[in-house]
């Protein structure tokens, strides 16, 4: 094409020669500055609301192949960003604790349970931050995707396929939410939190998350009671059970916290449960107030 363009402007300029006329009406003798500029090339940017087969880590061009949702996938792109400022000024992708993961981990976080209809964490869901390639980081990209995948369950991450969207996954009655649980213990350790209907006799429930102030992991793991104090509150707005100090001898606490390294990239959310031992409970305790969880 570009080739065409150059020999009918050669043409044009050698008739002009020839007859020695001055120029047409509407000519100004200087043609190269009446041809449209080319486009400037337009940077890639992945669309939100499309989904995937496979996880990515890395959001390579090569493995961009996004399908319809009806689809059998493995992950959904439910919100993309942009990086700006001190953040988008590296060289490399962000790293793992740094700065701009944290920055684009808290955008996601919120994009994402604003997509399910409540906080993603409150539900058998994970979430991944997926950067360009350093090679188109390079040439100037600087978007990141929201990645959100179902998982088998919460002891499980093993992401589960999906044929539906998870836009309002989170909605009141899904399956998708914690709710009540049997848990298995060795000794005082939990080993595995089992689901049930709230309906059936059941020693646990979910009762929200905590985010937890910004402090490093090896703080929190050693101020982890700290976790259970905060958790403690929250069953008592759930439950509907004075904030004192007759808490403790209501319910138990169990938690779940994010590993090491979701900690640094700023995934502070602890899941919390309440935990009775000595009794199974046949119904939910939310709002179940004094009645429903008595001091013992």
């Amino acid at each position: 094409m570009r080739r065409w363009w150059t020999a009918i402007a050669a043409g044009a300029a050698a008739a002009l020669a020839l007859t020695g006329c001055g120029a047409p009406g509407g000519v100004d003798r200087d043609l190269a500055d009446d041809w449209p500029a080319l486009p400037k090339a337009a940077a890639f940017l992945p669309d939100a609301g499309t989904c995937h087969v496979t996880i990515q880590d890395v959001g390579y061009l090569s493995g961009y192949n996004p399908v319809d949702c009806t689809v059998l996938h493995r992950a959904e792109t439910l919100h993309v960003g942009t990086l700006t400022g001190p953040d988008a000024e590296r060289s490399t992708p962000p790293r793992v604790g740094s700065a701009g993961m944290r920055t684009a981990r808290a955008e996601c976080d919120t994009q994402v349970s604003k997509a399910v209809g409540a906080d993603w964490r409150s539900g058998r869901l994970a979430v991944g931050v997926v950067f360009p390639s350093a090679s188109a980081w390079g040439g100037g990209a600087r978007w990141f995707r929201c990645d959100a995948s179902e998982v088998t369950s919460l002891d499980d991450g093993s992401v589960t396929a999906r044929t539906a969207s998870l836009r309002g996954a989170l909605a009141t009655g899904s399956p998708l939410a914690f709710g009540c649980f049997n848990p298995k213990l060795v000794k005082d350790d939990i080993q595995q939190m089992r689901p049930v209907a709230c309906t059936a006799k059941h020693h646990a429930e979910f009762v929200g998350i905590y985010q937890f102030p910004d402090i490093s992991y090896a703080e929190f793991k050693r101020t982890s009671l700290r976790a259970h104090k905060a958790c403690r509150d929250l069953i008592a707005t759930y439950a509907k059970v004075p904030k004192n100090g007759d808490l403790q001898y209501r319910a138990g606490t169990i938690i779940y916290h994010p590993l090491e390294a979701e900690w640094r990239n700023g995934e502070r959310g602890v899941q919390c449960f309440l935990w009775v031992a000595d009794r199974a409970l046949t119904r939910s305790m939310r709002g179940a107030g004094n009645k429903g969880l008595p001091v013992r």
